[in-house]
């Protein structure tokens, strides 16, 4: 028998949260990475130098695509956004670890995404050639009606089959992709960089990207995180066209 479920008022947001939880991330872990192959046990001594003074070392390594040595640090990120962003996110397997709040040992909370006034709505053109174009006020009024009233509907369903006793991990299967979720994300910087020349747009990218506007929003708040903590292998990232090496 499933708990009695809590009195929760469902809202709407149309943001996203990341966080930066943990980390153990500099531009010296690129440096005393990539000097062993010549130092050995010298590069040690990179741990208590100015990692400045050889910043066109990283510029070489991004440049030439060395990037083994931008996998020698770690960063944890607390991400809230919603379940359709999670199911894209996980496509990024290599360099990448995931926990995420489970709708089978609690219940989840009335917290859906309505598109915010800036979000474009119209998509047009042919596959691969798509553009997108902002609604006009009635399609804004129409999306956020119709995704409010569902969300209201799916999760009045939901509690009435956890008051029945139900197993949340059957009631969840009533909820849609639009219920904000959570998750510990934890990666490096090669594999963010990665994820970055995928999942956003930047006018210094060679490779031009396409990324969904919802998941775009949280890479690039992790983004600003990273750069913070390797000011030097961010520049480098956007100077050598945004390709991860």
């Amino acid at each position: 028998m499933s708990d009695t479920p809590a009195e929760t008022k469902p809202s709407f947001r149309s943001d996203v949260s990341v966080e930066l939880v943990k980390h153990s991330a500099g531009d010296s872990d690129v440096l005393w990475a990539a000097r062993v192959s010549t130092a050995g046990e010298q590069s040690l001594e990179e741990l208590s130098k100015d990692p400045e003074r050889s910043k066109g070392l990283i510029n070489f390594l991004m440049r030439d695509r060395h990037g083994s040595p931008f996998e020698h640090n770690s960063m944890t990120f607390f991400i809230s956004a919603p379940i359709f962003v999670f199911r894209e996110f996980m496509r990024h397997r290599v360099g990448w670890s995931y926990n995420e709040e489970s709708g089978r040992y609690r219940e989840l909370q009335p917290v859906f995404y309505v598109p915010g006034p800036s979000r474009k709505l119209v998509q047009e053109g042919r596959p691969g050639k798509y553009v997108f174009a902002d609604g006009t006020p009635e399609q804004q009024e129409l999306t956020s009606r119709a995704m409010e009233t569902s969300y209201l509907q799916a999760y009045e369903a939901y509690q009435d089959m956890l008051a029945a006793g139900i197993a949340r991990e059957v009631a969840r299967a009533v909820l849609p992709v639009g219920l904000f979720s959570s998750m510990y994300a934890t990666c490096n910087a090669r594999s963010l960089m990665h994820f970055l020349g995928l999942r956003t747009q930047h006018e210094q990218a060679k490779v031009p990207s396409f990324p969904q506007r919802e998941i775009e929003m949280v890479g690039e708040r992790m983004e600003e995180h990273w750069a913070k903590l390797m000011p030097l292998t961010h520049a480098a990232f956007n100077g050598n066209g945004r390709v991860a090496p």
